[in-house]
């Protein structure tokens, strides 16, 4: 099979349209064509008068060859490449050794726990939460009732943090050997929507990610695996080898017990906090790495679908449309948008008492009435909080102590109007933008819980993102604060073998260590550990 890439459509092309213009694109006959698969669909939306969808498309066709020496050179007709996953080792039969462990079920944990489970090695899963609906209780008793439970919210539980998010299925990482299919193809199986396998931008949506999550538990559960809910990891147990370095020897665990283990993934997600600061205490080497600070912003999705589709927003194809901006200011900065959530809902998403914390989410369809993407400044630790590994920390707990405050000490969120913000004054009641954040929103002066730098940066930015993008800077736009998990500020730093650089047998993993953002690369990245781990275990590299 051939796969082509970048062929062109209009927007509500027929049917027939697809075959005849692969036939016209590779120079074939229409009788040469046996079938084709769509892998891929995208659009082009530069000419609002004249949207086009973008496909790839894995061709079958007779005289393959000749096409191939025919169109040589041409880098958008190549030999179909080999989709299929393939495990890097297995457990030996019979096989009773220690089973290695997953702490966090996050994206990360779950796709690390599920290879694990797939190559034999019936993994056992920690995680500080509960099992995903009660979960989504826990989480709902905050948006409704302002009762946080830290230990079981929009950051902890089974499904991680993209569990209330937008389930966008799309990242920026390279990835030649298409791990991201294997997640794809392992999400279809639990119940997620086909047509995430070609879609640009795929997505799935909070709900359908509750039931997927469930699937797959069970999936891992058949294998052998083992979940162990509301265990927390307190500390490690370490040995010193003979040649001086240090390797693990068990996690002690929340409930006093001790779980003996040498192969453990950390997979521990960018609120672990407390985790954080036990390893610290315990020498793991980690430093403090870059992330973002803000506020959420929201704007009535028709306007968002106006300005990038023109008058084919609505379209069934399109979808509620989404946005990507970025601006480097003057001083140096740069603003950009954030995990946007087209026709969603801004949530909160604390896990610490005392603190306000905001995020995005949207379901499947996308059909709420805002629009919200985090409005965000990227900041640096020699910059913004140098003082070790862990200043990163203290600095999201400041902003977001403000935070909590300034929306009334109750977990509203502090609220204010574009126009307000822009002038340098206290916003004192709403315009024609109703907020999504729950439990509530307290109308105030956003400068009172973010840095100087970052209020600046985002005043130079909104005008220039409002002639990008029309009424992105209408006065009564409303942004809530404070967004500041945009990323984990410390990397847990790890070896070629992805253990960590000075703790053997510890392989850190995922966002919270510093090597993926979103729940695609967080996925991906979960896989590469795991096989990591596979490796070592049946003791080859």
């Amino acid at each position: 099979m051939l796969r082509l890439t970048g062929l062109k459509l209009p927007l509500d092309h027929a049917a027939e349209a697809m075959p005849a213009a692969i036939c016209e694109r590779l120079g074939i006959a229409a009788e040469a064509l046996r079938g084709y698969e769509i892998v891929r669909r995208g659009n082009d939306a530069r000419r609002k008068s004249a949207i086009l969808l973008v496909y790839t498309v894995d061709v079958d066709l007779d005289g393959e060859a000749e096409v191939l020496e025919r169109l040589k050179g041409d880098h958008e007709v190549r030999p179909r490449p080999d989709t299929d996953y393939h495990f890097v080792a297995h457990a030996p039969e019979g096989w009773s050794g220690l089973r290695p462990v997953v702490v966090g079920a996050g994206p990360c944990g779950l796709f690390a726990g599920l290879l694990l489970a797939q190559m034999g090695f019936r993994p056992i899963i920690l995680d500080r939460g509960k099992i995903v609906r009660e979960r989504t209780r826990d989480t709902w008793g905050l948006w409704r009732r302002g009762e946080l439970n830290p230990d079981s919210n929009v950051q902890f539980g089974e499904g991680g943090a993209g569990t209330f998010s937008d389930g966008k299925l799309y990242c920026r990482v390279k990835d030649p050997r298409l791990l991201g299919r294997k997640v794809l193809d392992e999400f279809v199986k639990a119940g997620a929507p086909a047509d995430i396998l070609y879609e640009a931008h795929p997505h799935i949506g909070t709900f359908r990610l509750v039931s997927m999550v469930e699937t797959m538990r069970r999936t891992i559960e058949e294998l052998g695996g083992e979940y162990r809910w509301q265990t927390r990891v307190d500390d490690l147990e370490l040995e010193r080898l003979s040649d001086g370095r240090q390797a693990l020897r068990g996690l002690h665990l929340g409930d006093g017990s001790f779980l003996e283990a040498d192969h453990v993934v950390l997979a521990i997600g960018h609120s672990a906090r407390p985790t954080f600061e036990m390893l610290h205490r315990r020498g793991v080497h980690m430093e403090a790495k870059p992330f973002s600070i803000g506020v959420r912003i929201e704007h009535p999705q028709a306007w968002i679908d106006e300005a990038r589709y023109g008058r084919f927003a609505r379209h069934p194809i399109l979808g509620a449309a989404a946005y990507s901006l970025a601006h480097h200011c003057e001083g140096g900065r740069t603003v950009y948008s954030f995990c946007m959530c087209p026709g969603g809902r801004v949530v909160a998403a604390t896990s610490e008492e005392g603190r306000v914390v905001t995020n995005g989410m949207s379901q499947y369809s996308r059909a709420e009435f805002n629009a919200n993407s985090g409005l965000v400044v990227a900041i640096d630790p020699e910059r913004d909080y140098p003082g070790g590994p862990l200043a990163g920390i203290d600095f999201q707990r400041h902003w977001e102590s403000l935070a909590y405050v300034a929306g009334g000490s109750n977990y509203n969120a502090p609220g204010q109007k574009v126009g307000d913000f822009l002038a340098g004054r206290p916003s004192t009641e709403l315009g024609e933008i109703v907020p999504s954040y729950k439990p509530g929103v307290t109308m105030t002066d956003l400068s009172q819980c973010l840095p100087a730098f970052a209020v600046e940066a985002m005043r130079e930015a909104l005008p220039v993102f409002g002639r990008q993008i029309p009424k992105y800077d209408h006065p009564d736009v409303v942004m809530t604060g404070v967004e500041t998990r945009t990323s984990s500020p410390v990397r847990i730093t790890r070896d070629k073998d992805f253990q960590s650089l000075n703790v053997e047998r510890l392989f850190p993993a995922g966002e919270g260590a510093g090597y993926a953002g979103g729940i695609l690369s967080a996925a991906i990245d979960g896989i590469k550990v795991a096989e990591a781990v596979a490796r070592s275990m049946v003791g080859r590299s």
